[in-house]
């Protein structure tokens, strides 16, 4: 069970959960029209490291500084239901077949779900919330990740903000991310 904060806080801070989530998946232009398509994720992660956003968030609101510390996008990543997960059908409302996780056999945990569970498998996190968090169980695919406005953010930040991971627990999302970013595929 991870802890977290409901306090909603003065900026964007690593570890911050949003709903409903807005994601722009491409655009075209059609003679004078442009189109676009977007995806709506209905749970976010901020991934951004908390210094950067502090940093951001003082020279946003400081004239007489440079801009030379504000931040154009934060990186997130989605929460998906660990249900959807392990049937494969967690972007199945993209169009997407994903690879489906047997969670149990003989009536035990299958390794591969012991592994997701213990965040023993690098790629995936998973997430339990106490009972004040209105979120499900829920895993974060390292693979999934994409930047979001920083100024969007701060616009839907009041009425989308759900909660802050704890320090402890966000640390560990961060670190397993950059690991996974960082590692180097072997033939």
């Amino acid at each position: 069970m991870i802890k977290v904060n409901n306090d909603i806080g003065l900026r964007i801070s690593q570890g911050d959960i949003y709903k409903n989530v807005e994601y722009i998946e491409n655009f075209k232009e059609e003679g004078d029209e442009i189109k676009f398509s977007k995806i709506i994720f209905p749970y976010v992660v901020i991934l951004t490291q908390d210094c950067d956003l502090a940093q951001d968030c003082i020279f946003r609101n400081d004239d007489s500084k440079s801009d030379d510390k504000i931040i154009l996008s934060v990186l997130v990543a989605p929460l998906y239901n660990v249900d959807h997960f392990f049937q494969g059908a967690h972007l199945s409302e993209l169009g997407k077949k994903m690879m489906e996780v047997k969670q149990k056999k003989k009536g035990k945990l299958t390794t591969d779900a012991k592994n997701i569970f213990q965040n023993n498998n690098p790629r995936y996190h998973y997430l339990e919330f106490d009972e004040t968090v209105d979120i499900v169980p829920s895993i974060i695919d390292f693979k999934q990740y994409f930047s979001l406005n920083t100024d969007y953010l701060y616009e839907i930040r009041s009425a989308n903000f759900v909660c802050n991971i704890s320090s402890l627990y966000r640390e560990d999302i961060s670190h397993r991310f950059a690991s996974f970013l960082a590692r180097i595929g072997l033939p």
